[in-house]
């Protein structure tokens, strides 16, 4: 090869590098579209992900059809990637506003996105064959595709989604699809391909105006589109590297959001955290080291603060951003009476399975405050291998809470969770209250040493008039303990393990319509 030829082989190479990053992080920004909008993570990252493979595929096979003019076809598909890409998340934003079929267009991008991805790799294959062999062409080409790949990986992981966010990061995808086509024009300009093709610059210069326009508007619109979500005003929204936080407003009330799904409420919280946190500090005989998984929002800490005997409170909460707010954000902070500043407090952001594995801590009090097991990564938080580690880190006459949805929009999944824990050989006490902006919702407490008999009859004897609260007292204590008959049977639910996980099935298949 000539000078001429081995630099127009290495613009083909940087190209291929470059969409090769653009490729990977457009299959991973729509999988988090999917996962947000559609839920089941799991499933919509394989389906996303695979129907991408599917569409390259297709696109490579529909590459054959393309037989003259290849540079010119290059780099009209990355000025189209570039358009794609850059506006797919604030597309499915502003669909979602109209339309409950937010899943079709996800796909449908996915589709079309993947296709043209499939196209390019053919046809620069085609283009450097003129440069090189065909053993040294296809072997090189791969390999800067592939390792582009590589390194849009780790730019997704540990750059875009926690920095950028899902509404910022498409456009990092588009503007390199949008460089690789001006770089391919600018060197190759001179080719019989391009020469006087005026068309391709008004299309470029299409594109960069696009491109700007959707960045500048970037928040608008996706505003508009959550707005559109949520029945009263968003006042706070944060893409943390985990979920989607939102806050809404209603009169002097806010909602918490996480992923579209309430937490909780500022007009009703107390229904929620009182039964959560009172009844097993009211059981426990100390208070002296308390553990809570979750629970970032602080409402939890602050009915725990109300004990003047508790000594040491650590808080585990895998996500930064929810503890941030927690402890800083002045709404959350005037609700939770600043608990998330509390001295004995202290907070670590980690995994609480992890963390309850390697501890070598033993608590009197272990709260889970953790969001509904709708996925694989949180249905492992409510394993019998995790109540397993749960029943060693607790001292002898230790109790242990769970929230665990609600017994009756989700009654399989509230079940198992309790078989779950009796299979750990814990003794179990499951509770429910009427949260009003959330239902009915449920929580069961996990013993070592009082049975299941003993714990409801200690509960209903217990008054609370050495602590200060608004709704829970002796009398809710005969509520909240009353289920009634049971109208599905408990055995016909499978315990759930790390190796059979159950539960987020029987989650997603409850009748959450009546929600």
């Amino acid at each position: 090869m000539d000078t001429k030829q081995v630099n127009q082989s290495y613009v083909l190479k940087i190209a291929l590098f470059l969409t090769g990053i653009s490729g990977i992080v457009a299959e991973y920004v729509l999988s988090t579209l999917a996962s947000y909008f559609l839920g089941n993570s799991i499933v919509q990252w394989t389906m996303i992900l695979s129907i991408m493979l599917f569409s390259m595929g297709l696109g490579s096979r529909l590459s054959q059809m393309i037989k003259s003019k290849l540079i010119e076809k290059l780099i009209i598909i990355e000025f189209t990637l570039s358009i794609l890409t850059s506006l797919s998340a604030l597309t499915v934003y502003t669909i979602s506003a109209f339309t409950e079929y937010t899943g079709f267009f996800i796909y449908l991008l996915s589709i079309a996105i993947g296709t043209l991805i499939g196209l390019e790799i053919p046809i620069v294959t085609r283009i450097n064959e003129q440069y090189e062999p065909l053993r040294v062409n296809i072997a090189s080409v791969m390999e800067k595709d592939y390792f582009g790949s590589l390194v849009g990986g780790v730019f997704f992981a540990f750059v875009g989604l926690p920095y950028l966010g899902i509404s910022y990061t498409p456009f990092v995808l588009g503007v390199t699809n949008f460089v690789v086509a001006i770089w391919l024009l600018m060197k190759m300009k001179n080719t019989v391909e391009l020469s006087g093709k005026l068309s391709i610059y008004l299309f470029g210069v299409f594109v960069s105006v696009l491109l700007f326009l959707g960045f500048i508007y970037t928040d608008n619109i996706i505003l508009f589109g959550e707005q559109r979500k949520y029945k009263d005003r968003i006042v706070f929204e944060e893409q943390s590297k985990y979920q989607k936080i939102t806050i809404t407003q209603w009169k002097n009330d806010y909602w918490l959001y996480i992923n579209g799904n309430e937490q909780l409420s500022t007009f009703d919280e107390f229904l929620y955290h009182e039964p959560l946190v009172h009844p097993v500090m009211q059981l426990a005989k100390e208070h002296n080291n308390i553990l809570i998984l979750g629970g970032g929002d602080g409402f939890a800490v602050n009915e725990l603060l109300k004990y003047k005997d508790v000594k040491h409170i650590t808080m585990v909460d895998l996500d930064p951003a929810m503890t941030n707010l927690g402890k800083n954000n002045p709404i959350m902070t005037k609700f939770n009476n600043n608990s998330m500043s509390s001295p004995k407090l202290k907070i670590i952001n980690t995994d609480g399975f992890n963390f309850l594995e390697n501890t070598s801590e033993f608590y009197d009090v272990i709260i889970i405050d953790l969001p509904d097991p709708k996925s694989i990564e949180l249905n492992k938080l409510y394993t019998k291998e995790f109540y397993q580690i749960a029943k060693i880190k607790l001292r002898t006459n230790g109790l242990l809470i769970t929230q665990a949805g609600s017994p009756y929009y989700a009654t399989e999944a509230f079940k198992c969770i309790e078989k779950t824990m009796k299979s750990a050989k814990l003794n179990t006490l499951p509770l429910h209250n009427q949260v009003l902006t959330l239902g009915e919702w449920g929580w069961i407490i996990g013993s070592k040493h009082l049975t299941s008999d003993k714990l409801k009859s200690k509960l209903r004897k217990i008054n609370f008039d050495n602590i200060e609260t608004r709704w829970i007292n002796n009398e809710a204590m005969l509520l909240i303990t009353s289920f009634g008959k049971d109208f599905i049977e408990l055995e016909t639910q499978d315990i759930n393990t790390i190796n059979n996980p159950v539960l987020y099935q029987y989650y997603l298949n409850g009748n959450w319509e009546l929600y």
